[in-house]
């Protein structure tokens, strides 16, 4: 072999490597630059994927070029971590398979089923419009014995992890699930000991919630209550009376003082006026205010105003000459302030 085929044939090596090299670079070389998520809509096409990694790939020109070489058309929707490193082949298989990385959702209390709608829909790709569906489907609310103002109920305040791309149904499937898981043996039993069903514990949970921020005064408030319950006095719970008001002036009404014509509004969540529990939840109670209903502090109060002299907090009492004294206090403090309504 002469000297010219030896370097005409070290010279296709050479170009074979350089070509081999920038192939294998294209598809396996590392692409993205830092870890961030992507995510991905149903709508979304591979340019729209490539648009979307251009501001942390080095190579999102040749992200398209890998899709076709695996003959992949269309991404599938979803929230992808992706890792500092990874290759266009990575991300492809990725997208492919639709390897999403669960989120962790939290919610807080929400006081109606279209904000927390709107809460969810805020991090997960389902819409509002479509989670209310769910939420109010007549089969579903039946089988499982609710209306469209106690399944409120089955969405217990927490951290849970799930797709991005969950649907509304398997969303709704989720949460019943963990509101079944909630109320396990111990605290059915707690339920059975005070003599109130599930539904009865969270309905009185709604009303401690919204009576107090202060969680080390909810298993007080929550034994007061049940002290009147036993009784047979009515609740006379100022929030029932908010919720009353609420439903005629609008949710976003703001209430901060209750009138004496408002405890004359003719509905059965009026505890001024109708014994015992309302029909239903007056919105979404956490678990420190449903553990509080069935952890509820031993005492003899049977009356609770707001405390004028630590605001935030209440003053309780067990005979209703002190209570006046108390309500006559934080009356002049309402006055003093100018707060009348």
């Amino acid at each position: 072999m002469g000297k010219k085929t030896i370097y005409i044939l070290g010279f296709f090596i050479i170009l074979a490597t350089i070509l081999g090299y920038n192939y294998y670079q294209k598809i396996f070389g590392s692409a993205i630059t830092e870890t961030t998520i992507l995510y991905v809509t149903t709508s979304d096409s591979l340019v729209d994927v490539q648009n979307k990694i251009t501001p942390f790939s080095n190579k999102p020109n040749t992200f398209l070029w890998v899709a076709a070489k695996k003959n992949v058309s269309k991404p599938k929707a979803g929230r992808y971590v992706l890792k500092k490193g990874m290759s266009n082949n990575d991300l492809i298989n990725m997208l492919r398979s639709g390897w999403q990385t669960p989120l962790k959702l939290s919610f807080n209390n929400q006081d109606t089923l279209e904000k927390f709608a709107g809460r969810i829909a805020q991090q997960l790709a389902v819409d509002s419009i479509s989670l209310m569906t769910a939420f109010t489907d007549q089969e579903f609310l039946s089988k499982n014995k609710l209306t469209e103002k106690s399944v409120l109920q089955i969405f217990i305040p927490n951290t849970y992890e799930l797709y991005w791309t969950v649907s509304a149904e398997k969303f709704r499937a989720k949460m019943l699930s963990e509101y079944h898981r909630f109320w396990n043996a111990d605290r059915l039993q707690k339920a059975k000991n005070l003599n109130m069903t599930k539904d009865e514990v969270i309905t009185l949970a709604s009303i401690v919630h919204k009576e107090t921020t202060k969680k080390t005064e909810r298993p007080i408030v929550a034994g007061l209550y049940l002290n009147r319950l036993k009784k047979g006095i009515p609740l006379q719970a100022d929030p029932t009376v908010i919720y009353c008001v609420k439903q005629v002036k609008g949710q976003d009404y703001e209430v901060k003082r209750v009138l004496l014509i408002d405890l004359e509004i003719n509905s059965p969540y009026n505890t001024y006026k109708k014994r015992g529990l309302p029909p239903t939840l007056i919105a979404m109670p956490d678990i420190s205010a449903i553990d509080a209903v069935l952890n509820p502090a031993k005492h003899n109060y049977y009356y609770m105003c707001a405390d004028a002299d630590k605001i935030g907090y209440h003053k309780f009492a067990k005979t209703l000459t002190q209570h006046n004294k108390n309500a006559t206090q934080y009356q002049r403090w309402l006055n003093k302030n100018s707060i009348k309504r």
